[in-house]
C-alpha cells in the first residue's frame, strides 16, 4: 500500500498532499454534529488525496483499538479514561499521560498538522499542546457558544485563552461562533475564519415517490389525507441546552390547539423522563412517539416521517440538524439563538424565540405554510448552499496557510504564557516548561527513528464504490 493511493478517473491529485491528524473526544459511535463534521471533512480529505487519521476515546467495549471506517479513513480509539459532563462524554485531564500516546501517533503516521475540534474535549486541547511542543502546525475548529459570567464558562474561557495561544488558526461554524471565540480567546480575529457545516445531499433527500415539481399539497390530495394531519419530528439530545424543557410545554400546546397533529421525538437523555411523564399528564400516547436514541443512518427515514421539523435548542453556534431536515424537504421551525438565523434564509426557516408559546406559534406558521412548499425544489436550493466539497476546500486553504508556519518556540510560548496572569500564567508557563522536558525525555528514551510507520490506507469507495452517506460503518478491526 505505501505512499499509494487510488484516485477516481478524471480526479486529479492535490497539488500539496497533507498528513492529517483530526483529534476529538466526540466521534462515532458517538450521536451529534462535531461527529458528523469530523467524519465527512476526513472522507471528502481522503477523496481529495490526503492521507487522514482521526484520533479519540475508547467507547467501552464497542470501540477500541484501531479501526478502520468508511472511506478507508484509519481511527485510532484510545483507552483513556472518561467521565459524563454536561456537554457530554469527555476523557479526564492528564497534562502529560496522553503525550507517549498521540507521540507515538503522530510519529507512526508522519503527521503533517493537528486539527483539533471542540472546546469541550479535553483530548482535543491536550493534542493541540503536544502538537505544539512537537513543532507540528495546529488548527482548532470550535463547534459551540459559551457565555463569560457563569463558573464553568470562565474555566473554560481561561483553559481555551492559554490553549489558542500557540495555534496558528481558529475555524468557527458561524460568524456569531466567530465573534464569542474571539472574545473568549482573546485571539485575533484574522486568525479566525468562517467555514459552517454543510450536508450530505445524497442521504438527506425528499421521499424518491414525490414528483420534482410536487408541493405538499399535491401529494396529500394524491395520497387522499387530510393536510390537518401533519407528523412534527424532533430529534436531538434530550437535555437541556437543547430544550427538552421547552418542549414539555410545547408539544401539550400544539396538541390541544391542532388535535391532529403527531409528535416523533428522536434522542436520549436525562430529560427524558420529563417527556414521558409530560405524555403521561396529558393522555398524549396515542399523539407523541418516543423513539429514543437514533442512530445517524436512520435520522433520514424518521425525517421523512414527518412534514415539520422543530429545534428547541437554548443555545446553538450552527445546527446541523436544521440543515439536514431542510434538505429532506421538510418545513423547519427553530429557536432564534446564537448562529442560527445565519443557517438558512427566511423562507426556509420560522424562527422563535426559546419559549413555549413562542415556538408553538411557530409550529402553527409552519403547517400554514407547508402545504405550499416543494420538497425537491428545497433539497436542491439547500444542496446548493452547502456541500461538503466546498467546505473541504475552505478547510484545505486554511492547511495552506498554516503548513508552512512552525509553531512558536518555548521561550515565546513562556512569555504568551506568563501573560496569562500572576498565579494562573505561572502555573501554565511552569506545566510548558515541564511538557517539553517529558517530550525531550522520551526523544532520548524512544528516538522517532524506532518507531515503524504504518502502511496508507486507500479511499475505499475508489475500490468498491461505498457511499459516504454510510456514515461510521467499520470496515474491518484493525490494519491489514
Amino acid at each position: 500500500m505505501g505512499e499509494r493511493i487510488q484516485l477516481e478517473a478524471g480526479r486529479a491529485a492535490p497539488a500539496r498532499r497533507y498528513k492529517i491528524c483530526l483529534v476529538s473526544d466526540f466521534f462515532f459511535p458517538g450521536f451529534g454534529g462535531v461527529e458528523t463534521h469530523i467524519f465527512c471533512l476526513a472522507w471528502c480529505l481522503k477523496r481529495a488525496g490526503h492521507r487522514v487519521v482521526i484520533v479519540t476515546r475508547a467507547y467501552n467495549n464497542d470501540r477500541q483499538g484501531i479501526r478502520c471506517i468508511t472511506g478507508g479513513v484509519k481511527v485510532y480509539y484510545l483507552p483513556l479514561y472518561s467521565a459524563s459532563f454536561p456537554h457530554g462524554v469527555s476523557t479526564l485531564p492528564t497534562t502529560l499521560d496522553l503525550l507517549p500516546w498521540l507521540r507515538h501517533v503522530f510519529i507512526r503516521e508522519s503527521v503533517d498538522i493537528v486539527h483539533g475540534h471542540q472546546t469541550t474535549s479535553n483530548m482535543c486541547q491536550e493534542a493541540m499542546f503536544h502538537a505544539t511542543t512537537m513543532g507540528i502546525p495546529t488548527v482548532f475548529t470550535d463547534h459551540s457558544l459559551f457565555g463569560f459570567a457563569d463558573a464553568s464558562s470562565i474555566h473554560i474561557n481561561k483553559v481555551l485563552e492559554w490553549s489558542l495561544q500557540a495555534v496558528q488558526h481558529v475555524i468557527c461554524v458561524s460568524h456569531t461562533a466567530r465573534e464569542n471565540t474571539v472574545l473568549r480567546a482573546k485571539k485575533r480575529p484574522s486568525d479566525v475564519s468562517v467555514i459552517p457545516n454543510a450536508v450530505d445531499p445524497a442521504k438527506f433527500q425528499p421521499e424518491v415517490s414525490i414528483a420534482e415539481s410536487e408541493t405538499w399539497r399535491d401529494i396529500f390530495e394524491r395520497q387522499r389525507r387530510s393536510l390537518e394531519k401533519v407528523t412534527v419530528v424532533v430529534i436531538t439530545r434530550l437535555v437541556y441546552r437543547k430544550g427538552a424543557d421547552l418542549l414539555v410545554d410545547v408539544i401539550p400546546s400544539v396538541c390541544a390547539k391542532h388535535p391532529n397533529v403527531d409528535w416523533i421525538v428522536g434522542g436520549d437523555g436525562p430529560r427524558l423522563l420529563q417527556i414521558e411523564q409530560m405524555i403521561e399528564m396529558h393522555n398524549l400516547h396515542d399523539k407523541v412517539e418516543l423513539l429514543g436514541a437514533v442512530k445517524h443512518d436512520d435520522v433520514p427515514g424518521v425525517l421523512r416521517r414527518g412534514q415539520i421539523f422543530l429545534n428547541a435548542s437554548l443555545t446553538e453556534s450552527f445546527c446541523i440538524a436544521i440543515l439536514e431536515a431542510a434538505a429532506s424537504g421538510r418545513v423547519v421551525v427553530a429557536t432564534e439563538v446564537g448562529g442560527v438565523p445565519e443557517v438558512l434564509p427566511s423562507d426556509l426557516l420560522i424562527l422563535a424565540p426559546p419559549d413555549p408559546k413562542a415556538l408553538a406559534d411557530g409550529v402553527t406558521a409552519a403547517l400554514g405554510r407547508f402545504p405550499s412548499v416543494s420538497p425537491w425544489a428545497q433539497h436542491r436550493r439547500v444542496a446548493a448552499m452547502y456541500n461538503w466539497e466546498d467546505i473541504t476546500a475552505r478547510t484545505m486553504t486554511v492547511y495552506a496557510k498554516v503548513a508552512d508556519t512552525p509553531p512558536p518556540p518555548l521561550h515565546e510560548r513562556i512569555c504568551h504564557n506568563l501573560a496569562l496572569g500572576l498565579v494562573y500564567g505561572c502555573l501554565c508557563a511552569g506545566i510548558t516548561a515541564l511538557h517539553h522536558f517529558v517530550w525531550l525525555l522520551l526523544k532520548f528514551v524512544s528516538p522517532a527513528d524506532g518507531i515503524q510507520k504504518a502502511p496508507e490506507l486507500p479511499a475505499f469507495d475508489d475500490l468498491d464504490g461505498t457511499a459516504p452517506g454510510e456514515y461510521g460503518k467499520v470496515r474491518n478491526d484493525g490494519e491489514q
